[in-house]
């Protein structure tokens, strides 16, 4: 059954019109939520304002990420640079994570000694927030299918209208019944939620970073297909690994039988379109070796270890 990953294409260029337009409405919407959240004494405010402004950076970073990721293979980096993606996005979800901590300190803080929160100016600049965080959410959706790196930024742009909607309902019920320890608890949910998202996400890059197997890929399924071709005996050192986001790779020992020996050629392009066809692997290096001359008690994965 072909290997199918489900790419979203998105053209580079209208890609990188929306990040742009999406780095600029999170910069101005910072700004203003950080001068209204010390205006009006809202801590809530503020954390969705740094909230913001990590999204801001995050969308930078993978702006010059997805410039960087294009370039061709070259001596310095012969594989390319499209795990710049997988890198941009570790940046992204570990700064979440931190920001997340911060906050529920913060919050913690102003929970046992709630401050004098202007409900108006919270309300006003949450819901200022809501339509930017979601133009920002609606900017990366479609190209947050097919790429790690815009996936972090769109969570990171989720929880952001999430949280603004939780800052709207926090002024609202500051204004109606004075109960300003609302805005703190809402800082902590906000926190929690934001490390849920990032704990949740980050083991894909750094699995990737690990150089650790496709999680979609089998890989017994996968060595089993190899050694169902007609004229291989066993394999052994296998190493199968996620070489870019979309990319998975391949390289092993093939121990080929001796009558199927002369035909090495033929056998290796056999192998080649099963890897390709069922399971995806456009890249394969292939180490032949003949069943009387093979590796004795060999890994099956990796390499052995010299003492």
């Amino acid at each position: 059954m072909p290997h199918d990953h489900g790419h979203a294409h998105i053209d580079p260029t209208s890609g990188d019109r929306r990040v742009s337009v999406a780095i600029w409405a999170n910069a101005i919407l910072t700004v203003a939520q950080i001068v209204g959240g010390i205006l009006s004494g809202s801590l809530a405010l503020i954390a969705d304002a740094l909230h913001n402004f990590s999204d801001m950076a995050s969308l930078v970073i993978a702006f010059v990420a997805r410039k960087i990721a294009r370039r061709p293979a070259d001596s310095r980096m012969t594989f390319g640079y499209g795990r710049i993606e997988i890198v941009a996005a570790l940046i992204n979800y570990t700064t979440l994570i931190l920001i997340g901590f911060y906050l529920i300190y913060e919050g913690g803080m102003r929970m046992i000694d709630p401050p004098e929160v202007q409900g108006w100016t919270v309300v006003i600049l949450g819901g200022v927030a809501l339509v930017v965080d979601t133009l920002t959410a609606v900017l990366t959706y479609s190209m947050q299918k097919g790429s790690v790196n815009i996936r972090a930024l769109f969570l990171h742009n989720l929880s952001d209208a999430l949280a603004s909607v939780a800052v709207i309902v926090g002024g609202s019920l500051i204004i109606l019944y004075d109960m300003r320890w609302v805005d703190p608890a809402i800082t902590i949910g906000i926190a929690l939620y934001i490390l849920y998202l990032a704990l949740t996400e980050i083991g894909g890059p750094v699995r990737t970073l690990m150089l650790g197997s496709p999680p979609d890929i089998d890989s017994h399924a996968v060595i089993k297909a190899i050694r169902g071709v007609e004229g291989v005996a066993d394999v052994h050192h296998v190493h199968l690994w996620q070489m870019q986001e979309h990319e998975a790779a391949l390289d092993c020992h093939v121990v080929v039988r001796s009558d199927a020996w002369s035909h090495i050629e033929a056998l290796k392009s056999r192998i080649k379109t099963v890897l390709e066809e069922q399971y995806d692997i456009g890249h394969s290096s292939l180490e032949f070796e003949h069943e009387d001359r093979a590796h004795k008690n060999a890994d099956l994965y990796g390499h052995e270890q010299s003492d």
